[in-house]
């Protein structure tokens, strides 16, 4: 059986477990969203299957390396060696807490993990209220896999090009210890991005949001940016028409860019224009999806309330099935929603760049 912790967008747990379980089909034993309550993390567990290759010889089938390459929802995907809680460790001095995670991944048979001959690293991540610094996990979690290795010869470390990364996770009283087989590098951080937004979203959260919609027909994103909806959107292969709008020709341009390096230019129309003055650009539209301004990303908040409602005023002219939007500004959405006579559906809320964002699904 192989256990698989993956890691995700707080607040889209459900729709990142509902993907894997397309992928991987009967293979899932077990999926558990948050395990040891901790958000943007699922654990799943698989029981390993063979594939025959091309010469008709039997091989392991690679989970990870598959969730790797065709997953849209997930950051990571590290293949778990062990994991447990330390009660109490948030409380506790630093000398103690590092000497207890030193104890218990010293027991752990790592050696299974990595050969010796193999260089290694260790990345970390810490949340929570502990005194002790993701730096000291890094470093106590490297000395307890390196003594453990001693045993079997000289064990190489490489904290540049590790052949082998090993990731220790430690948030809140949840410990968690595996192979990182992602890499340096999140999944949502996507090749084609050759023009970055100021506040450009993630592509996980991007692929929620589309989820969220279930499009089919036209579609919209009215406040499009550097295009990571509509983009993400075309590569899922979507045949309704797809339409890119922005106010700013700097960000359609960088749009179309990354669209290009995307290979779905020629899948989307983009718009030079407002979307206040959405009914000018079009008739009607099945599906709008877009990542609101908000905050620091329109500088001055108070433009919000005004915009909002001119937007969904302009929206409920041409809009014929669903919108999506996420905003940190819940009460300006929230009284555009009603006043311009849409209705709220689904309600949640999403980690996105050390922010909680409300989604909301309208119709």
């Amino acid at each position: 059986m192989l256990k698989l912790l993956l890691t995700t967008a707080q607040g889209i747990e459900d729709l990142a477990s509902r993907e894997v379980l397309n992928l991987l089909g009967d293979s899932v034993v077990r999926i558990e969203e948050k395990p040891f309550n901790v958000e943007g993390r699922i654990l799943v567990e698989v029981k390993e299957k063979e594939y025959k290759d091309e010469k008709g010889r039997k091989r392991p089938f690679d989970f990870a390396t598959y969730l790797n390459e065709n997953s849209r929802l997930l950051h990571r995907v590290i293949v778990e060696i062990a994991s447990t809680k330390f009660e109490g460790i948030e409380r506790e001095d630093p000398e103690k807490a590092l000497k207890r995670i030193e104890d218990f991944v010293s027991e752990i048979p790592v050696e299974k993990f990595v050969k010796v001959s193999e260089s290694f690293a260790v990345r970390s991540f810490r949340e929570g209220e502990h005194e002790v610094t993701s730096v000291d996990i890094a470093r106590i979690v490297g000395k307890a896999i390196f003594e453990r290795l001693s045993r079997f010869g000289t064990p190489r470390v490489n904290l540049d090009h590790p052949t082998v990364i090993f990731r220790a996770e430690l948030i809140g009283e949840a410990f968690f210890l595996g192979i990182d087989t992602t890499g340096d590098h999140s999944l949502h951080r996507r090749p084609w991005r050759v023009y970055d937004h100021p506040a450009h979203l993630k592509s996980s959260i991007a692929n929620a949001l589309i989820e969220l919609a279930q499009p089919e027909g036209s579609f919209i994103d009215p406040f499009c940016g550097s295009g990571t909806i509509p983009i993400e959107l075309a590569l899922r292969g979507y045949e309704g028409k797809i339409i890119c709008l922005e106010k700013y020709h700097k960000h359609l341009n960088g749009a179309k860019m990354n669209a290009l390096a995307a290979g779905v230019y020629d899948k989307i129309e983009f718009i030079l224009g407002d979307a206040t003055r959405l009914s000018e650009y079009l008739e009607s539209v099945d599906f709008a999806v877009s990542n609101l301004p908000y905050g620091l990303k329109i500088g001055r908040r108070s433009m919000i309330p005004e915009l909002y409602s001119k937007f969904l005023s302009e929206l409920a002219k041409v809009l014929e099935k669903r919108g999506v939007f996420i905003t940190t500004e819940k009460n300006a959405i929230e009284r555009a929603i009603e006043e311009n006579g849409f209705k709220i559906i689904h309600h949640r809320l999403i980690g996105h760049g050390g922010l909680r964002v409300h989604a909301y699904v309208i119709e």
